[in-house]
């Protein structure tokens, strides 16, 4: 990856959109300083004016447990398949933060009740296998909302549920981060759920970020930008075809500039 610039402010919701190998979780791993030790990094990361990069471990830690939060695409794969979900939920909450069991099983509850789990104290008994794909990823909701964090990283929290249950999810990540205050990075392929629930949006192709702005999705200015919308499927229009950008560095780098500026 090169030239990833873009800030977060407080509050802000950032869209991060583009097509699978573009870099985006790479950016989110980055972030949280958790890319493999393979990967020469550079430049800065700041968060609230700290540099990520020099943090020593004891720091790092704390910056991943109390500042950000991060929501994956698939919760069973980050979810242990043998711990209770209320284990799961209240872990961090006993062992970091000297909460009681009992009040750490109170606000997980309650927690759960607030983005739509039905029967919380019920639901903190199961194991992961016994909920949907839905109601599973509404725990890791919770679980990133319990650490209480002021930047949200929502890797593609949608792609493996159906629509319904998408709707439902992005409508409860935006209401609880307007509710606490949180900033958000979403990153997604769909374009216009991404312009629906956030501020900005930010479009990478390979490896950089090409455009940005509130202005995207309805004006774009870079070619891959707008191939990129009119890829979109549509109800209304048959398409034989999908269109096609020829990658020139020297023509990308010109076009980058002018949708930047």
């Amino acid at each position: 990856m090169n030239g990833v610039s873009f800030e977060i402010a407080p509050g802000e919701a950032l869209g991060l959109v583009g097509e699978s190998g573009s870099g985006k979780s790479l950016t989110t791993r980055a972030v949280t300083r958790m890319l493999d030790r393979a990967f020469e990094v550079g430049g800065t990361i700041e968060f609230d004016g700290t540099s990520v990069l020099d943090m020593n471990q004891r720091a790092l830690r704390r910056y991943r447990q109390n500042d950000v939060g991060m929501i994956f695409q698939d919760p069973r794969a980050h979810i242990n398949p043998v711990h209770r979900v209320g284990d799961f939920l209240t872990e961090a909450l006993v062992r970091d933060r000297g909460v009681s069991q009992k009040d750490a099983d109170g606000r997980a509850a309650q927690l759960l009740d607030e983005v739509g789990v039905r029967n919380a104290r019920a639901r903190l008994q199961q194991y992961p296998h016994e909920l949907s794909g839905g109601l599973l990823q509404r725990v890791m909701i919770a679980s990133v909302l319990l650490a209480e964090p002021r930047l949200i990283l929502a890797d593609e929290p949608t792609t493996a549920l159906d629509v319904t249950a998408q709707s439902d999810v992005m409508a409860i990540i935006e209401e609880q981060r307007k509710a606490r205050g949180m900033s958000l990075l979403f990153i997604t392929h769909d374009l216009e759920l991404a312009a629906a629930c956030t501020d900005r949006l930010a479009v990478m192709y390979a490896g950089e970020i090409v455009e940005q702005g509130a202005h995207v999705y309805t004006a774009p200015r870079h070619p891959y930008t707008i191939e990129l919308l009119g890829a979109r499927p549509s109800i209304d229009e048959k398409v034989d075809r999908l269109p096609v950008l020829t990658y020139n560095r020297e023509l990308h780098d010109q076009l980058k500039a002018e949708a930047l500026a």
